[in-house]
């Protein structure tokens, strides 16, 4: 008889099968288990480590950096005290400049500027250093530097430590504008035309043109122009742009580096869009067709003179139906003219001139009451080039790219509108009133204007910083909660981010690279948010510590082989205030290498995985600007 088995072969691998399909079931649901937890915890906890992993410590098949627990807390608090200048050992380290360089602009430096021609005040234009030139070092903060009230208090007040320019208050002292209260400066709301005060200028144009229907949302503030007469008798920058904030128009101002008044810096101290720039030589920075409104109170921007090229210029970037304000000489002349110090021959024949050039643009006076004469262009050029056979000049642009603003000079010919075939048709389209304007398809997408781009793909990428946004604020809290007032996207594309923010607190200084595959400044604009040209390669128009908060999304991938990233992050250093964030976007090697940077500049910083989760190879880096300020007997401190 056979020897008895205690079972099959068959049976014990069937038994084996069993055994390791379990095994991998289980090591597989872990696996899954952890995985998730883990991209639960990385995208809902908001940042509470610095990420120090250099480069050399990624592994081959690493997806991104490893944050270290050990690492030291990534506080977006404000907390205004000395302290905090860690640095990181791996980084090359950045030193302070010298106190001299506080306000430095380099390319708006009034000692650079002294080589250029005075003519238009062409010295005032911007004039950026050679790569020799460029500082590779820390602008400091002025002794006792403390970060700015949050909106609204501070559109009345700020700290004089931040900008320590008692000259102003000298300067404008009739006009009610700024006054000195112990370390705090306060602005009334006054000017030289707003004798009652900004609010009830405002209030007095409303009765004129419709501004709270919501059909003007967009406007452009011009500072001072070529006129020989110093720009400091203007009156004050960005007084007026404040107080149209609360009926929901966002402006633009702009004026030249003042000599030492500051008038822009003070602006952006207060919470208000600011830039500094000038009309002089060449088109300002912005597309065509970008404003609803355009207003000169007391800007000395001399509109008759050589052919009246600035009031072309500023018929280039006003929409269909916009509005053009003027106040201040020679408007009411007969009142002020003793005033002024003119006669009342000169300032009559100023006015006639005015009013001729813009009846050649085809622009009808729509009234002029007390201190305010208001135009209107046309809502298409039907009519307009009829006329050209009666005013022979200007004559109507051809060839011309009316969006092209980035370093090109200004042309004594009238910018054409979008042709249309019926006389009430609106050029280019008809926007949406606000506030839906801001998620309406833009005209110049609907028409086909800008390649590539569809309605769908604008809907989508709407939805997609709709998302990334929310994301932001589940990382960093106190962003639209007041903590962030005025914040700058140096790669703006259709405007997402922004728009992603209206509802905030905030307002956004959206940056289109001169060099972008797209230019979409005019989508953004038609949206209901304001912008401007830059060249990354060179350095922005604006006061050092002027923005809060700076997203730059591919920025530097698109830059990294045009010019040193490192001149790119020191600016960027340069114009953020300290203890203020960036949020970098990029793929995970670009931005290692920022981290390596930046971990000399006194920042600190923290990967984070894409949306999506860790098999993105896009990467999110959030950065920190320490808290420290200069010295002014040796430089830091």
């Amino acid at each position: 008889m056979g020897k008895d088995y205690s079972g099959s072969p068959k049976i014990h691998q069937l038994e084996f099968k069993k055994k390791r399909a379990t095994w991998i079931l289980g090591v597989v649901g872990l696996c899954t288990l952890f995985y998730l937890l883990g991209a639960w915890q990385n995208t809902l906890s908001p940042p509470s480590e610095v990420s120090r992993q250099s480069k050399d410590n990624v592994g081959c098949n690493s997806v991104s950096p490893v944050v270290s627990s050990s690492s030291v807390s990534l506080d977006f608090e404000a907390h205004h005290a000395v302290g905090g200048n860690e640095t990181s050992k791996k980084s090359v380290m950045f030193e302070p400049c010298d106190m001299k360089y506080s306000e430095y602009t380099p390319c708006q430096d009034p000692v650079r500027s002294r080589k250029f021609d005075r003519t238009k005040l062409i010295y005032r234009e911007r004039h950026c250093p050679d790569k020799k030139e460029a500082l590779k070092c820390l602008i400091p903060a002025p002794p006792g530097y403390k970060n700015p009230f949050r909106w609204p208090k501070s559109r009345d007040y700020a700290w004089f430590a931040n900008v320590p320019h008692r000259e102003l208050t000298i300067e404008k002292a009739v006009q009610n504008w700024i006054q000195v209260e112990d370390d705090k400066f306060r602005f009334p709301g006054g000017g030289t035309m707003f004798t009652r005060g900004a609010d009830a200028y405002i209030d007095d144009i409303d009765k004129l043109i419709p501004l709270t229907d919501g059909s003007i949302r967009t406007a452009i503030d011009t500072g001072c122009g070529s006129s020989l007469i110093d720009c400091v008798n203007q009156r004050p920058v960005a007084s007026w742009g404040a107080y149209l904030l609360k009926r929901n128009i966002l402006t633009m101002s702009f004026a030249p580096r003042d000599t030492h008044e500051a008038q822009v810096q003070f602006a952006l101290e207060r919470g208000v869009p600011a830039m500094i720039g000038i009309m002089s030589s060449e088109r300002i920075p912005y597309p065509a067709r970008a404003f609803d409104m355009a207003h000169c109170s007391r800007c000395l921007i001399p509109w008759k003179d050589y052919d009246g090229v600035y009031l072309i210029e500023v018929d280039r970037v006003l929409r269909p139906g916009g509005y053009w304000i003027l106040s201040g000489p020679p408007v009411n002349w007969k009142k002020y003219h003793r005033g002024w110090e003119r006669t009342r021959e000169d300032l009559k024949q100023e006015q006639d001139s005015i009013e001729d050039v813009a009846k050649r643009l085809c622009w009808k006076k729509v009234v002029e009451k007390g201190d305010l004469a208001i135009w209107q262009k046309p809502m298409n050029h039907m009519e307009c080039v009829k006329n050209r056979n009666v005013y022979k000049v200007p004559h109507i642009c051809k060839n011309d790219n009316p969006d092209d603003a980035w370093y090109r000079k200004m042309e004594t010919c009238i910018t054409p509108l979008p042709e249309v075939s019926d006389i009430d048709a609106v050029a280019g389209g008809a926007l949406e009133k606000w506030p839906k304007r801001v998620t309406a398809v833009p005209p110049r997408i609907s028409s086909g204007s800008i390649p590539g781009i569809t309605a769908k793909k604008f809907n989508e990428d709407s939805k997609l910083w709709n998302d990334r946004v929310a994301n932001y604020k589940r990382l960093i809290a106190q962003l639209g909660q007041g903590r962030y007032r005025n914040i700058m996207d140096m790669n703006a594309g259709l405007g997402g981010f922004a728009a992603a923010l209206v509802n905030d607190p905030v307002w956004v200084m959206n940056v289109v690279p001169s060099d972008a595959k797209h230019n979409t400044l005019g989508v953004i604009y038609e949206r209901g948010l304001i912008g401007t040209y830059q060249d990354w390669c060179e350095a922005f128009s604006t006061y050092p510590r002027t923005y809060d908060l700076i997203h730059a999304a591919g920025l530097v991938s698109m830059y990294q082989d045009r010019c040193d990233i490192s001149n790119i992050l020191l600016e960027m250093d340069r114009i953020l205030r300290p203890e203020g964030t960036v949020i970098f976007r990029d793929t995970v090697d670009v931005l290692v290498k920022v981290e390596h940077l930046i971990g000399g500049m006194r920042w600190r910083s923290q990967m984070m995985d894409h949306e999506s989760g860790p098999f993105n190879q896009e990467k999110i880096l959030i950065a920190v600007k320490q808290y420290w300020t200069g010295k002014a007997e040796d430089g830091s401190s």
